[in-house]
C-alpha cells in the first residue's frame, strides 16, 4: 500500500492535484493536521470544492428546462439566441445548439455576461459535446427589407433547419418565434437554461469572427473593434466616411448619410 502524503509540500501537492472525485476524502484525511502550511491546503482546497459543487448545482439548474421536456418524450431540443439585433452594421446572427442529456460545460452563461476569451473557449466545447449546432447570418441588406424582428425570426429559423439531426423542439430566447417544430419561450433564456446559453456563446463568436474578417473591407469603422455597434469612434467614423454597405440604412445614424462605396 502506498504511504500517505506525510510532508506538507506533499500534503500541498496532494490537495491541489487531486480531482474533485477524492477531494473529499483527503480533506477528511488531513483537516486535523496543525501545521500551518497544510491548514492552508486543506482551506484551499475546501473552497475549490465549494466552487465545484455551486457550479456544478447552477449547471443543473440550466439544464432543468431540458430535462423536463425530454421526460415529456422530446429527444432533440434546440436551444435558440441571436446577436446583433442593435448592431448599427453587420448581421443578425442566430444558432442553434442541440445539447446532450449529460453535458455540463462549466463556466456556459449568456454570452453578455463572458470575457472574449472565455467565450472563444466555450464555443470549442460548445462544439466539440453538441448533438449538433448551426450558425445562420442575415445580412444589413435583408434586416432592412424584413425589418428587426422579422430579420431575427429569419436567422433563428435559418439556424434551426440546418441542424443535422433536426431537432423536434426548441427553446427560444425571449417571445414565440411561431416555428415549424413546438417550442418553448423563456424571458432571459440566455442566462437560465443550457441550450439557449450555448446558442448566445456560439451566435456571439460566429458573429465577431465575421465582423473581424469584415473590418479588413472597411478599415475605415475599426468593426474588429466595435463589431458593428454605435460606440462613439464608430458613430464619428460614420459622420466623417459615411456609411458602407454593411451599415443599416434603416437604422437612424445610417439612414440619411451618404454611402461611402
Amino acid at each position: 500500500m502506498a504511504r500517505a502524503p506525510s510532508s506538507v509540500a506533499e500534503v500541498r501537492a496532494a490537495l491541489g492535484h487531486a480531482s474533485v472525485d477524492v477531494l473529499p476524502a483527503l480533506i477528511d484525511l488531513h483537516e486535523s493536521d496543525a501545521r500551518p502550511g497544510v491548514r492552508q491546503a486543506v482551506e484551499a482546497a475546501r473552497r475549490r470544492l465549494d466552487r465545484h459543487n455551486t457550479e456544478s448545482e447552477r449547471l443543473d439548474r440550466l439544464h432543468s428546462l431540458e430535462d423536463r421536456l425530454r421526460a415529456d418524450g422530446w429527444l432533440r431540443i434546440a436551444g435558440l439566441d441571436e446577436v446583433g439585433r442593435g448592431a448599427l452594421a453587420g448581421p443578425v446572427t442566430a444558432a442553434a445548439v442541440v445539447l446532450p442529456p449529460d453535458a455540463r460545460i462549466e463556466g456556459l452563461n449568456d454570452s453578455k455576461q463572458l470575457t472574449p476569451r472565455r467565450r472563444e473557449g466555450l464555443a470549442v466545447a460548445i462544439d466539440s459535446v453538441a448533438v449538433t449546432c448551426a450558425v445562420a447570418h442575415v445580412p444589413a441588406h435583408v434586416a432592412d427589407a424584413l425589418g428587426m424582428t422579422r430579420a431575427v425570426h429569419r436567422a433563428m429559423e435559418l439556424s434551426l433547419s440546418r441542424l443535422t439531426p433536426s431537432a423536434d423542439h426548441a427553446i427560444t430566447d425571449g417571445l414565440r418565434i411561431g416555428l415549424a417544430i413546438p417550442e418553448t419561450p423563456v424571458v432571459k433564456g440566455d442566462s437560465s437554461v443550457a441550450a439557449v446559453a450555448a446558442a448566445s456563446v456560439l451566435a456571439k463568436v460566429a458573429r465577431d469572427h465575421l465582423m473581424c474578417d469584415l473590418a479588413t473591407y472597411y478599415p475605415e469603422y475599426a468593426f474588429e473593434v466595435n463589431k458593428g455597434y454605435g460606440t462613439a469612434e464608430h458613430l464619428e467614423a460614420i459622420a466623417v466616411h459615411g456609411v458602407c454597405p454593411l451599415h443599416r440604412r434603416s437604422f437612424g445614424p445610417c439612414g440619411d448619410t451618404p454611402t461611402l462605396f
